[in-house]
């Protein structure tokens, strides 16, 4: 059970952007996608996702292969948070969480009573239930990225895919975002693949790491085996150091002891 990817290319014209990567995102476990600005993490991501299409390599999901499957198909097993949403239409809460019912139904059915209290249970799960005849042109920033959490597991994947969905938020609000997310994996048995620009947060949320540079996998496996300060140095060239705190948890130090 778990997204096996191997040997995925991919380019825009000449440039090569994806150059063979490998990686398995497990069941039940958040992975986290790191590197720098510009090393893939958003092509890989659309990739995933099948909304960019890789020249050659493999994805399989839970053994059945995602490049030749249905559109309506990768629906029913991957669900999408992006980083942001600009709504075009001032759509209620409760009417956008309940889109992601949209791959059971068809191309012009309407939402059944069932599916409403899928959606209801979705915004109950991330503590957005109160929201729900609220517009989501006028709620927070926060309060949007949960909506898009509710959503996505609305959709009752078995795989979520986030591309750094945290990276508008404030502190408190990047924490309850990836609290509840790491809730949803641990209950619900589902992978997420976040891609992550704050080393810190994925030290304290991940399971599982995959370190990209220039497009290729250059670590993957346990946060406690390849989040070392060795290999943060080589990923984002900087002295890098990782602490131990007396609670038991840790955190990333620069040289001069920025974290």
């Amino acid at each position: 059970m778990a997204i096996v990817v191997e040997q995925l290319r991919f380019g825009y014209g000449p440039v090569e952007v994806i150059r063979g990567a490998s990686f398995t995102v497990p069941a039940g476990q958040v992975t986290c996608l790191l590197g720098r600005n510009g090393s893939g993490k958003t092509t890989l991501i659309r990739l995933v996702n099948g909304i960019l299409r890789a020249q050659s390599g493999t994805i399989t999901i839970d053994g059945c292969d995602a490049r030749t499957s249905p559109r309506q198909m990768l629906a029913r097993w991957l669900a999408f948070v992006p980083q942001e949403h600009q709504s075009v239409f001032a759509y209620g809460v409760r009417e956008l969480v309940v889109m992601g019912r949209n791959p059971y139904m068809g191309l012009f059915a309407r939402p059944k009573d069932s599916d409403y209290d899928v959606a209801a249970q979705a915004m109950e799960m991330v503590g957005i239930a109160h929201l729900a005849e609220r517009s989501y042109m006028e709620i927070s920033g926060g309060e949007r990225q949960l909506v898009l959490i509710a959503r996505a597991l609305a959709q009752e994947t078995p795989y979520l895919l986030m591309d750094e969905p945290t990276s508008h938020l404030d502190f408190s609000n990047q924490h309850g975002i990836l609290s509840i997310v790491r809730r949803i994996s641990r209950e619900r048995g589902v992978g997420v693949l976040m891609a992550m620009h704050d080393p810190n947060l994925a030290l304290a949320y991940a399971d599982q790491v995959i370190m990209l540079e220039a497009g290729q996998v250059y670590r993957e496996g346990p946060v406690d085996q390849v989040m070392t300060g060795e290999h943060l140095e080589h990923l984002y060239g900087i002295p890098i150091k990782v602490v131990g705190l007396a609670t038991g948890q840790q955190i990333i130090l620069t040289e001069a002891g920025h974290a």
